[in-house]
C-alpha cells in the first residue's frame, strides 16, 4: 500500500508542477477556436499511449465532451491501420505522419504533435511538414520538451522524469483544452 500511496503523491506532485502551463494551455485554446472558426481542421498525431491520447482527443471534439454541440473537424492520425502498415512497409516509419500532414493538412489547419520524450522522429517530421504547409503545430512534451519543443509553435510540457505521470499531465491539459472548446461553442 506504501506503493500505491507514493505513486499517488507523485501524481499530484506533477500536477502541482504542471500548474505553470495554466498560460500556454489557454493560448492552445484560444489558438483551436480560431482553427475552427476558420472552418480549418485539427490533425493530432503521437506514438504509443500517445496514440492512444490522440485518438482521445479527436473523438472529444468530434463527438462531445460533456455537452451536445456540432462537431469539430478533428483526426487522429494514428487510426488508419491501412495507411500506417502500407506507408511503414512500403517506405519507413519515420514518415508515416509527415505523408499523412502532407495529404490532409493545408495552410491555417492546426497540427498537434504529442511526444513524451519530444524526440520522436516521425512527430518531428510530422511537425516540419506542418509548418512547411502554413498550419499552426502545438505540442505535448515531457521532461526537457526534446526538440518538439522548440520546433512547434505552442507547446505544453510536463517537466516529469516518468511517462506515466507526463501522460497523466496531457490528459488533464487535453481534457482542459476539449471543455474550453466546448463551451466556446455553448455561449
Amino acid at each position: 500500500m506504501a506503493t500505491i500511496k507514493e505513486t499517488m503523491e507523485e501524481s499530484i506532485k506533477a500536477k502541482k508542477e504542471f500548474l505553470n502551463q495554466s498560460s500556454k494551455i489557454k493560448e492552445v485554446i484560444s489558438r483551436l477556436i480560431e482553427c475552427f472558426e476558420k472552418g480549418n481542421k485539427l490533425l493530432i498525431c503521437g506514438n504509443g499511449g500517445s496514440a492512444a491520447d490522440a485518438q482521445h482527443i479527436a473523438a472529444e471534439l468530434v463527438g462531445r465532451f460533456k455537452k451536445t454541440r456540432k462537431g469539430l473537424p478533428a483526426i487522429s492520425l494514428s487510426t488508419d491501420t491501412s495507411i500506417l502498415t502500407a506507408w511503414s512497409n512500403d517506405y519507413e516509419f519515420e514518415t508515416v505522419f509527415e505523408r499523412q500532414v502532407e495529404a490532409l493538412g493545408k495552410k491555417g489547419d492546426a497540427l498537434l504533435a504529442i511526444s513524451t520524450s519530444g524526440n520522436s522522429k516521425n512527430i518531428l517530421k510530422a511537425v516540419e511538414k506542418a509548418k512547411e504547409q502554413g498550419m499552426t503545430t502545438i505540442s505535448l512534451t515531457g521532461k526537457d520538451g526534446g526538440k518538439l519543443k522548440q520546433l512547434t509553435d505552442l507547446n505544453i510540457n510536463s517537466s516529469a522524469d516518468s511517462t506515466a505521470r507526463i501522460q497523466e499531465c496531457h490528459l488533464l491539459a487535453y481534457h482542459i483544452i476539449c471543455e474550453e472548446i466546448e463551451n466556446h461553442y455553448l455561449q
